[in-house]
């Protein structure tokens, strides 16, 4: 029975110590952290990857929007990207209307592949019901309304897309003419602001 009650004290003692040293441990990194995040060089060399990390946002953003772009039909479109962008404040249906709407113009007045009667239809028409609409005005269009209008936001998208790995690019080759390596200045900027 005593060596039970040693071994029972020795594994509560061992609980206590590793739990001691855990916290001390936390208070460690907490104090290194701390460290990094006021330290003035660090702060500075921060601020070298601010443009770098709010493109990198935007990218990610703009992917995940055309990921929602592919995945669902013109009608559903704008409620899909208000369920995926929640959090913002956007108004998706005013959005893509006006990115059809600017497309189309191209196409009539540029391109003149489409005529001028097609634009009237959506600049009157819901994001929901314009190619049914367009189906119904032009039953003998040999395209695909539903097709163009999405590769309209498709396009739109994947040009954003490239602009921003551009900038991306361009920040981070300034980094490394600087003679600094890009993932260690994002690291010490994500560890400057907190970020995991």
């Amino acid at each position: 029975m005593e060596k039970l009650k040693s071994f029972l004290s020795a594994d509560e003692n061992d609980a206590f110590i590793k739990d001691e040293t855990a916290q001390q441990e936390d208070k460690q990194e907490s104090s290194n952290q701390d460290a990094i995040r006021h330290n003035p060089k660090n702060i500075e060399l921060a601020k070298l990857y601010e443009d770098a990390w709010e493109y990198e946002q935007e990218l990610a953003a703009f992917e995940k929007e055309l990921e929602v772009v592919n995945t669902n039909s013109v009608d559903a479109l704008a409620q899909a990207l208000s369920s995926a962008f929640a959090k913002e404040n956007r108004d998706f249906n005013k959005e893509l209307h006006a990115i059809l709407i600017s497309t189309w113009t191209h196409k009539v007045e540029t391109q003149q592949t489409h005529p001028q009667a097609q634009l009237d239809v959506i600049k009157t028409s819901t994001l929901e019901e314009v190619t049914e609409k367009l189906s119904t005005a032009f039953p003998d269009y040999a395209g695909d309304f539903a097709q163009e209008i999405k590769a309209a936001f498709v396009d739109r998208l994947k040009i954003l897309i490239e602009i921003k790995k551009e900038h991306i690019k361009e920040e981070t080759t300034d980094m490394k003419i600087a003679g600094l390596k890009p993932s260690f200045v994002k690291r010490i900027y994500k560890q400057v602001h907190g970020i995991k």
